[in-house]
């Protein structure tokens, strides 16, 4: 490869792009809404959520010094993130605080990256997290989301126009801030009933002394705070 196609990749990955219409912007914020709110479709596109929620696991798990054992997908939308370490101390409460955190902190980081018109970086950025992902992947139902999810964003940024590149990244980043409150609330409801003993936020109890419910007002403050400020960057208010 010469320097001048070096050069034009580099200008096509780290350039900027022209922002986006203002009805661009508003109809992905729709059709994420559309993605998230309505029961049938959330079962589906839950998966993509749960990519993320493990994908932050497993990433500050690395970041911590702990050792990452693997990661599953399963077809419920539930997912495992397995890692080595000490049982407890600041890498494990930052590594289990890291799921329920994580969709929303990747719609903001989007979202800044939107805002400052790097639309080709933030695709070919999360095409890269997602073959990371990949490889610590453990059971096929997982490898293939992950894979599916990879591919899409690889061939938009790859072949798709300047138009389509913009409605498919900001169509991810709304999705993420907004399907990043849901699961709280889910998860709120479902250890009222005594179905989630085990959850990241039980788990945080245990390991800080600190009651559940402290945990789920920081996921929630973390969530809507994502929603609020990233919402703010994609709109340009």
């Amino acid at each position: 490869m010469d320097t001048s196609s070096i050069t034009d990749v580099w200008d096509r990955v780290f350039g900027t792009q022209p922002d986006p219409s203002g009805w661009l912007v508003a109809a992905t914020a729709l059709l994420a809404l559309a993605a998230v709110l309505p029961h049938g479709i959330w079962r589906i596109t839950r998966n993509a959520v749960t990519i993320a929620h493990e994908g932050g696991h497993g990433l500050v798990a690395l970041l911590t010094g702990r050792s990452l054992e693997g990661i599953r997908l399963h077809s419920d939308t539930s997912g495992l993130t397995v890692s080595r370490g000490k049982p407890s101390g600041l890498g494990m409460v930052l590594t289990a605080a890291a799921g329920y955190s994580a969709p929303s902190l990747l719609g903001l980081a989007g979202a800044l990256l939107l805002a400052a018109g790097h639309i080709t970086a933030l695709l070919w950025g999360a095409t890269a997290l997602l073959i990371a992902m990949l490889v610590m992947i453990r059971n096929a139902y997982g490898a293939l989301t992950v894979l599916v999810a990879g591919a899409a964003f690889l061939l938009v940024s790859w072949l798709a126009t300047a138009q389509v590149q913009a409605g498919f990244g900001y169509l991810a980043v709304w999705f993420l801030l907004f399907g990043g409150v849901r699961p709280v609330f889910e998860l709120q409801r479902k250890r009222r009933r005594g179905e989630a003993p085990e959850s990241d936020a039980d788990q945080l109890a245990r390991l800080t002394h600190t009651p559940a419910g402290v945990w789920l007002l920081l996921f929630h403050a973390i969530g809507l705070f994502a929603l609020f400020g990233g919402g703010r960057w994609l709109t340009g208010l």
